[in-house]
């Protein structure tokens, strides 16, 4: 096993462990608090981070060299990791402005994406590549 296959692994494990309290907090979503929910944004903006360095990973594990974010996306749904691209391009435009949830038209936008949009998308990559470690 080469030093990027080992890499990605360990990234996996990580963004498993993510993925798992953003899970928890999806299936309990109508029992959140308003604070609650404020740790809901939290969990996936690093959920959202170990999603995409780990496809960055795996990628570069398949010799696909991509150093940012959106080359990483783009290749991603070019081979097919990602199934809904426009989908993690706006997770990637929005990730800043979902940082700014003391305004409560900022809050409940980015609570309603994350559960409705968001987490179905972070949620296939989590099984594809689950499948494949």
């Amino acid at each position: 096993m080469s030093g990027k296959e080992i890499r990605w692994r360990q990234r996996f494990e990580n963004f498993d462990k993510a993925y798992s309290q953003l899970h928890a907090a999806i299936l309990d979503f109508d029992k959140l608090s308003i604070l609650e929910k404020e740790g809901l944004i939290q969990r996936f903006e690093y959920t959202f981070e170990l999603a995409w360095k780990t496809l960055k990973d795996y990628l570069e594990s398949q010799e696909v060299e991509v150093k940012f974010p959106r080359e990483v996306i783009k290749a991603a749904f070019h081979y097919e990791l990602i199934q809904d691209g426009e989908v993690w391009m706006d997770m990637l435009e929005k990730r800043n402005l979902l940082a700014h949830t003391y305004d409560e038209e900022r809050f409940n936008f980015a609570v309603k994406k994350i559960k409705e949009e968001y987490y179905k998308a972070i949620s296939q990559v989590h099984t594809l590549l689950g499948e494949k470690r």
